[in-house]
Protein backbone atom coordinates (compact mmCIF):
# COMPACT_ATOMS: atom_id res chain seq x y z
CA UNK A 1 0.00 0.00 0.00
CA UNK A 2 1.39 3.37 -0.89
CA UNK A 3 1.98 5.87 1.89
CA UNK A 4 0.93 3.36 4.54
CA UNK A 5 2.10 4.23 8.02
CA UNK A 6 2.95 1.56 10.56
CA UNK A 7 2.64 3.38 13.87
CA UNK A 8 4.12 1.98 17.04
CA UNK A 9 0.96 0.46 18.52
CA UNK A 10 1.24 -1.50 21.73
CA UNK A 11 0.62 -5.18 20.85
CA UNK A 12 -2.06 -7.29 22.46
CA UNK A 13 -4.69 -4.57 22.70
CA UNK A 14 -7.44 -6.56 20.96
CA UNK A 15 -9.52 -5.89 17.86
CA UNK A 16 -9.26 -2.80 15.71
CA UNK A 17 -11.79 -1.33 13.31
CA UNK A 18 -10.47 0.04 10.03
CA UNK A 19 -12.51 2.89 8.60
CA UNK A 20 -12.09 2.83 4.81
CA UNK A 21 -13.09 5.97 2.90
CA UNK A 22 -13.27 4.99 -0.76
CA UNK A 23 -13.47 6.93 -4.01
CA UNK A 24 -13.85 4.46 -6.86
CA UNK A 25 -12.05 4.33 -10.15
CA UNK A 26 -13.87 1.08 -11.03
CA UNK A 27 -16.43 -0.16 -8.50
CA UNK A 28 -16.85 -3.50 -10.27
CA UNK A 29 -13.13 -4.27 -10.07
CA UNK A 30 -13.12 -3.36 -6.38
CA UNK A 31 -16.04 -5.57 -5.37
CA UNK A 32 -15.79 -8.42 -7.88
CA UNK A 33 -12.02 -8.77 -8.06
CA UNK A 34 -10.25 -7.01 -5.17
CA UNK A 35 -12.53 -8.22 -2.35
CA UNK A 36 -12.26 -11.92 -3.37
CA UNK A 37 -8.49 -11.50 -3.80
CA UNK A 38 -8.23 -9.90 -0.35
CA UNK A 39 -10.24 -12.76 1.15
CA UNK A 40 -7.84 -15.22 -0.50
CA UNK A 41 -4.86 -13.37 0.99
CA UNK A 42 -6.40 -13.54 4.47
CA UNK A 43 -7.03 -17.26 3.98
CA UNK A 44 -3.48 -17.93 2.75
CA UNK A 45 -2.04 -16.05 5.72
CA UNK A 46 -4.27 -18.03 8.11
CA UNK A 47 -5.70 -14.96 9.81
CA UNK A 48 -9.08 -15.51 11.44
CA UNK A 49 -11.48 -12.83 12.60
CA UNK A 50 -11.39 -10.35 9.71
CA UNK A 51 -15.01 -9.23 9.42
CA UNK A 52 -16.69 -6.56 7.27
CA UNK A 53 -19.06 -4.78 9.65
CA UNK A 54 -20.51 -2.02 7.44
CA UNK A 55 -20.57 -1.15 3.73
CA UNK A 56 -22.37 2.14 3.24
CA UNK A 57 -22.89 4.47 0.28
CA UNK A 58 -22.16 8.14 0.96
CA UNK A 59 -25.30 10.17 0.24
CA UNK A 60 -24.16 13.64 1.38
CA UNK A 61 -21.29 15.51 2.98
CA UNK A 62 -22.68 17.46 5.92
CA UNK A 63 -19.53 18.79 7.61
CA UNK A 64 -16.68 18.21 5.16
CA UNK A 65 -14.49 20.03 2.69
CA UNK A 66 -15.66 20.09 -0.91
CA UNK A 67 -12.61 17.95 -1.76
CA UNK A 68 -13.78 15.20 0.62
CA UNK A 69 -16.05 13.43 -1.86
CA UNK A 70 -16.22 9.72 -0.99
CA UNK A 71 -18.33 7.07 -2.72
CA UNK A 72 -18.50 4.52 0.10
CA UNK A 73 -17.50 3.96 3.68
CA UNK A 74 -16.47 0.47 4.77
CA UNK A 75 -15.78 -0.61 8.35
CA UNK A 76 -13.71 -3.77 8.75
CA UNK A 77 -12.84 -5.44 12.04
CA UNK A 78 -9.44 -7.10 12.42
CA UNK A 79 -8.58 -9.28 15.42
CA UNK A 80 -5.64 -6.97 16.19
CA UNK A 81 -3.52 -4.18 14.75
CA UNK A 82 -0.81 -6.80 14.24
CA UNK A 83 -3.16 -8.85 12.04
CA UNK A 84 -3.88 -5.82 9.84
CA UNK A 85 -0.20 -4.95 9.53
CA UNK A 86 0.79 -8.54 8.73
CA UNK A 87 -1.71 -8.53 5.86
CA UNK A 88 -0.72 -5.07 4.58
CA UNK A 89 3.00 -5.89 4.66
CA UNK A 90 2.74 -9.38 3.18
CA UNK A 91 4.20 -10.36 -0.15
CA UNK A 92 1.02 -12.28 -0.99
CA UNK A 93 -1.13 -9.12 -0.48
CA UNK A 94 1.16 -7.07 -2.72
CA UNK A 95 1.17 -9.77 -5.39
CA UNK A 96 -2.48 -10.85 -5.42
CA UNK A 97 -4.69 -8.09 -4.01
CA UNK A 98 -2.93 -4.73 -4.12
CA UNK A 99 -2.86 -4.40 -7.94
CA UNK A 100 -6.65 -4.89 -7.96
CA UNK A 101 -7.13 -2.36 -5.16
CA UNK A 102 -5.16 0.16 -7.17
CA UNK A 103 -7.23 -0.62 -10.29
CA UNK A 104 -10.49 -0.23 -8.38
CA UNK A 105 -9.86 2.86 -6.27
CA UNK A 106 -9.13 6.43 -7.29
CA UNK A 107 -8.49 7.37 -3.66
CA UNK A 108 -8.51 5.54 -0.35
CA UNK A 109 -8.10 6.66 3.25
CA UNK A 110 -7.65 4.12 6.06
CA UNK A 111 -8.15 5.12 9.67
CA UNK A 112 -7.46 2.60 12.43
CA UNK A 113 -9.83 2.81 15.37
CA UNK A 114 -10.63 0.84 18.50
CA UNK A 115 -14.17 0.47 19.80
CA UNK A 116 -14.99 2.30 23.03
CA UNK A 117 -17.55 0.73 25.33
CA UNK A 118 -19.72 3.47 26.79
Amino acid sequence: MEDIKFPDIKPGQGPVLMLNLIKFKDKRVYFEEYIPAFEEVVKQLGIDGVDVKVVSEVVANIIADDNDQWDEVVLVEYPSAEAFFSIAQSEVYHTIANPLRLAGTAELKLIMTRQINL
